[in-house]
């Protein structure tokens, strides 16, 4: 059986990844340094799988690489700073931890004697920008964001750069062209590409899966910069209705992490995911303000999402995955709903306690100019 590496392993869908691996009878070993906007306590997590071997260690220290590298048939690369916003301005530490972390890994099995034989990265659907469209006149397109004249007049729905017309989202395919519209969608490109590009150079398999967007259990109700589902209940919680920008109307795809875990399995054990990239949704895409009601359906609470019709610099207006290419060469297909998904983190949340930090990031993002 092989011995796997998760560099991130200790993190949100990095623990799930480990647990799926376990419980498949793999030998795991994760490489975590802990980083305090993720685990507050520097510690390692209650959750933590008991069954793995735990290594303290940062993806850009190369002797933390070495050490972890020992004996590893199978590596998935999940070590990353997350985070849109806080990336415009911590432009470094990005950088710094996503492309140097990934290019220092990737150095050590260009250069080293190892038994890697298969590598999974984990890529981002932000690196699509705006998702796939469809004009009425001038059929399938790829708009830019959208200008700040046309959000500065509540004008939400994108516009075809062709002809004018408003257009309509349709599912967004593997290939679309990216069009990265942050420091943190531009990392995550970096990652994907040079996993690809060594393990195609060096005969390494090499597998990128763009998430989409992912929540569950063991996300960071304390991170600001965490997915916008754990954000609106960690609001509710404290007493204060989830903040919605321009109508509300905006989609995204979510994703529950059980099912991130099972694409990565699935990835690994299936030659026919070799040097390819896929996306991981769930195909459907929801309204964030309708991820605000149900949210706060789920919670009991009266607190209704607080509509600004105000925009944010970069935001896009829609992407959701079509799944298509993972479902016909893997058999992959999402088994949990966003209800129930969305039950399950709120039964987690009753075991932790949470700090409302959003208030604080917020108004750090005004004084960027971000919002």
């Amino acid at each position: 059986m092989d011995k796997v590496l998760v560099t991130g392993g200790a993190g949100f869908i990095g623990s799930f990844i480990v647990d799926e691996l376990v419980e498949k009878g793999y030998e795991v070993r994760i490489l975590d340094n802990l980083d305090k906007q993720v685990h507050p306590t520097g510690q390692t997590p209650a959750w933590l799988n008991e069954k793995a071997e735990f290594m303290k260690g940062d993806v850009r220290n190369k002797e933390d690489v070495a050490k972890a590298m020992e004996g590893i048939d199978v590596l998935f690369h999940e070590a990353a700073a997350v985070g849109v916003g806080q990336s415009m301005y911590e432009i470094d530490y990005y950088v710094d931890v996503n492309t140097r972390g990934t290019g220092n890994v990737l150095e050590y099995l260009a250069n080293e004697e190892h038994s890697v034989k298969k590598m999974m990265v984990a890529a981002s659907m932000s690196e699509y920008g705006e998702g796939l469209y469809k004009c009425p006149d001038c059929g399938l397109v790829e708009p830019p964001l959208r200008e700040e004249e046309q959000m500065a007049k509540q004008e939400w729905e994108p516009k075809c750069p062709n002809c004018g017309k408003e257009l309509k989202a349709v599912p967004t395919p593997e290939t679309k062209n990216l069009n990265c519209n942050s420091i943190y969608a531009l990392t995550k490109k970096d990652q994907e590409e040079m996993v690809l590009m060594i393990g195609k150079a060096y005969g390494i398999k090499a597998v990128a899966l763009r998430y989409f967007n992912v929540f569950g259990p063991r996300q960071s109700l304390s991170n600001p910069y965490t997915g916008v589902a754990a954000i609106f209940m960690s609001r509710i919680k404290n007493n204060h209705a989830p903040i919605v920008y321009e109508d509300g109307m905006q989609t995204r795809d979510f994703i529950s992490v059980h099912d991130i875990a099972k694409a990565n399995v699935l990835a690994m054990e299936s030659n026919a995911a070799n040097g390819e990239v896929f996306n991981v949704g769930s195909g459907n895409p929801i309204s964030i303000k309708g991820v605000g009601e149900t949210v706060a359906k789920l919670c009991g609470s009266d607190l209704m999402p607080e509509v600004t019709n105000k925009f944010r610099k970069g935001d896009v207006r829609h992407c959701y995955a079509d799944i298509s290419k993972i479902k016909n060469k893997l058999g992959f297909g999402p088994s949990l709903s966003f209800e129930d998904g969305m039950s399950e983190i709120i039964e987690w949340s009753n075991t932790v306690k949470a700090e409302d930090k959003f208030e604080q990031a917020t108004s750090e993002l005004k004084k960027k100019g971000l919002i």
